[in-house]
């Protein structure tokens, strides 16, 4: 393995990640949530009685509009997709229902549940972690 030193970016990583602990902090903090972003669509679609659900919505709205404002300090990235659309919607509807059946997802047990050391969110985050590993390299090495 080679680091691609020339595009390598510890300090972005960095801020990127004190940013979303951060986030997750204030949001536990401050509303008692967990910043899971399936969990927090989910309550949106349809809208949860008696919750109020107007942090959900300024939570996806922040997440929408995030990239539009670090776009006037520094460039973004170009998005390279290298797969079809039936794969994308594949994948995609895989995703949903791996995060329906595993109750969270990356960053509501990965960033959240590890953090709180929950068993739980360690058993679904080596779960999910092992799968991806195990499709990359069943999607490069054996059906490629």
């Amino acid at each position: 393995m080679t680091i691609d030193w020339a595009n390598f970016t510890p300090y972005s990583a960095l801020a990127g990640g004190a940013l979303l602990g951060a986030a997750a902090t204030i949001l536990w903090l401050w509303n008692g949530r967990i910043a899971g972003i399936s969990g927090i669509l989910g309550g949106l679609l349809p809208p949860k009685r008696g919750d109020n659900n107007a942090w959900r919505a300024a939570f996806i709205i922040g997440l929408i509009i995030s990239p539009l404002v670090y776009s006037l300090f520094a460039e973004l990235p170009v998005i390279q997709i290298e797969a079809n659309l039936p794969t994308l919607i594949v994948a995609g509807l895989l995703v949903g229902i791996g995060t329906r059946y595993g109750a969270g997802c990356t960053s509501g047990h990965g960033v959240c549940g590890l953090a709180r050391f929950s068993p739980r969110s360690l058993v679904a985050t080596l779960s999910f972690m092992f799968t991806g590993f195990v499709t990359v390299w069943l999607v490069r090495h054996l059906f490629s």
